[in-house]
């Protein structure tokens, strides 16, 4: 599965929604307003909506279920909107994270990943930046006392690894996965793939995570290459 963050309603994120769509993949988008940026989750498992999230900016906060061998397994895209110093930008965001409180489940007696650029740090993030604000360190926290389990934490307890590096070289760990108590005993991996922000194509700006869950999918679908041009008019010569 993909989970591609800060989609907008533009014909680049359609083009990526049809080629995938053609070739048999399950997409959810729900497209964002003019200006506006969400979340788009491309499956090679039979998806079914799973949902609204939150009631404030839906787009952001993406959910599909699959099943496996270990029953239904929730999966939630998640981009939260950056902020500036503004009071504007600033109870934008921090809307929109209480309305993740209340939308996520506690995870009792679930399975759920929820992942994506989170636009916030651990609390004990190295290095510190004074920027961040109480409640922006308080989700993740939250995360926690509603049995979350950060993903690459449960595996790299000591690692120092950054998503998103600022002008200056300083380092931000935005983008996360956390998975619930239940997965934990079958979370195989959890890694950043640098390769996209660093490498010389620099398709993003972030770093790519990649988790891996030892599940089997009991609904596989039949997909082709989608960098197949289905668009394109066959020719004889």
């Amino acid at each position: 599965m993909l989970v591609l963050t800060e989609t907008a309603g533009s014909a680049g994120c359609d083009l990526l929604a049809r080629r995938f769509e053609a070739a048999g993949y399950s997409v959810t988008f729900p497209r964002p307003e003019r200006g506006e940026r969400g979340v788009m989750v491309v499956s090679r498992l039979a998806t079914v909506p799973g949902g609204q999230v939150a009631d404030h900016l839906p787009h952001r906060a993406v959910q599909v279920i699959v099943e496996t061998d270990e029953g239904p397994v929730s999966i939630v895209g998640l981009y939260v909107p950056a902020r500036d110093a503004t009071a504007v930008k600033t109870a934008r965001k921090r809307t929109f994270l209480e309305a993740c409180r209340r939308g996520l489940p506690t995870a009792a007696g679930r399975h759920e990943v929820v992942i994506g650029d989170f636009n916030i740090l651990e609390p004990d993030h190295q290095p510190a930046y004074r920027f961040f604000q109480r409640f922006e360190y308080d989700f993740y926290t939250w995360l926690g006392t509603v049995r979350y389990r950060d993903a690459f934490r449960v595996l790299h307890p000591e690692a120092a690894e950054y998503s998103w590096v600022g002008r200056t070289g300083d380092g931000y760990r935005y983008d996360h996965a956390h998975v619930t108590h239940g997965l934990v005993p079958v979370l195989r991996g959890c890694s950043y793939v640098h390769e996209v922000r660093t490498g010389p194509e620099r398709l993003t700006d972030h770093s790519a995570l990649s988790v891996s869950l030892c599940l089997q999918p009991t609904v596989p679908l039949p997909v082709t290459d989608p960098m197949r041009d289905a668009d394109a008019v066959p020719a004889l010569f």
